[in-house]
């Protein structure tokens, strides 16, 4: 597989970002609360959210509440390490603090934040904490969210209706002080794709019987689909966001040798590196792929990076370049939604940024025709 570097570029001014989007198990930390049902107590939709035609607003001088003037492009600020973001059907956002457990509905119109619910037992030791969001399969249906956390015995997904206990659905990922995952995705198969850390140890990466540096392929239940092996590709060091388009599973990863990968997976294979990005521009936290264009979340480069793919899924030579350059600060989850806008979270309070007095923030980027975004 060909290797690219991608270059330092300038800033991309909004029209062509605007063009882009529009192409555009063990049990310690958690106690089972009953066996789940096809459906949680309550028929739809009380599983969900409550409608955004009448949030609850948060206390405006409390972390969470949006913004009704100022940056366009802010939609809620004054959070803390946001780090999991999925969209709901309904176009808002359920955004997760990377620290606290807490679980936020963010609104693309900048309405106050709502706070939904914390998911209890979570460690943050290291480089742990609520590190991924996921919705079920059949969210409209059950209502369920899936969530990959730290606790201090492991790394594991649970599942949950809002405001519900979380269930175990696959402990016992390898815990330590760095190296610990966090990727989560639901495929377009309707399999959960789980990317973990090597917890420290790069000996378990590559042992097909650890959990630890690999991506994992489950139902939703925590079974290895059709009775294969869970592990869907080894030999990672630190998968911090999976991204898929119509073809093919990519993630991003820490390489050891210091540059930062963003990897095609197959399976049964060990990941291989589309291209490398710099220390100083990378810290890959997130990513983003919809009609050959990727979009990658960079903590240390504070910067989105945007990557063209040719027709072979291989990113086109020179055309590495960026938007948000030192912006926002440190930029990490990237999520496009159904109108091509960007959704991203910025991680200024992880005790490395250099937080604002508002940060952290939610960004949403706004496709050709909405709002400007004079930031880029």
């Amino acid at each position: 597989m060909r290797r690219t570097s991608v270059r330092r570029a300038p800033r991309v001014v909004v029209a062509l970002f605007a063009g882009l989007l529009l192409t555009a198990c063990g049990n310690g930390g958690y106690e089972p609360a009953g066996p789940f049902r096809p459906l949680p107590e309550g028929a739809p939709p009380e599983v969900g959210p409550p409608a955004p035609t009448a949030p609850a607003p948060v206390d405006p001088a409390q972390p969470g509440s949006g913004e009704q003037e100022g940056d366009p492009n802010v939609v809620a600020s004054g959070l803390s390490i946001p780090t999991g973001l999925v969209l709901l059907p309904d176009g808002t956002a359920i955004v997760g603090e990377r620290d606290t457990g807490r679980l936020l509905q963010v609104f693309p119109d900048r309405s106050p934040a709502r706070e939904l619910m914390t998911v209890p037992g979570i460690d943050t030791a290291g480089d742990g904490g609520l590190l991924g969001l996921a919705l079920s399969p059949t969210f409209a249906e059950d209502g369920l969210l899936f969530a990959y956390v730290s606790t201090a015995t492991d790394n594991r997904v649970v599942r949950f209706p809002i405001g519900g206990t979380p269930n175990p659905v696959l402990t016992g990922i390898p815990r330590g002080e760095t190296g610990n995952g966090g990727g989560l995705l639901t495929g377009a198969d309707g399999a959960l794709y789980v990317g973990t850390g090597d917890a420290g140890d790069p000996a378990l990466a590559a042992d097909p019987a650890s959990l630890a540096g690999k991506v994992l392929r489950i139902d939703i239940f925590g079974r290895p689909v059709l009775g294969a092996d869970p592990v869907f590709s080894r030999g990672h060091r630190d998968v911090t966001a999976l991204c898929q388009d119509e073809e093919r599973l990519y993630a991003t990863d820490e390489a050891r040798q210091g540059a930062d990968e963003f990897d095609v997976v197959t399976a049964a294979g060990d990941g291989a590196p589309l291209l490398e990005i710099a220390p100083a521009e990378g810290g890959l936290g997130g990513c983003a792929v919809a009609n050959g264009t990727v979009f990658l979340g960079a903590l240390d480069g504070q910067r989105v990076h945007v990557i063209t793919l040719d027709e072979n899924g291989v990113p086109v030579d020179g055309a590495g370049d960026e938007v948000l350059g030192g912006s926002y600060g440190r930029l990490r989850t990237v999520v496009l939604d159904a109108q091509g806008a960007l959704w991203v979270t910025t991680s200024n309070r992880d005790g490395i940024g250099t937080p604002a007095e508002d940060d952290d923030k939610v960004l949403r980027i706004q496709p050709p025709g909405g709002q400007p975004t004079s930031p880029l």
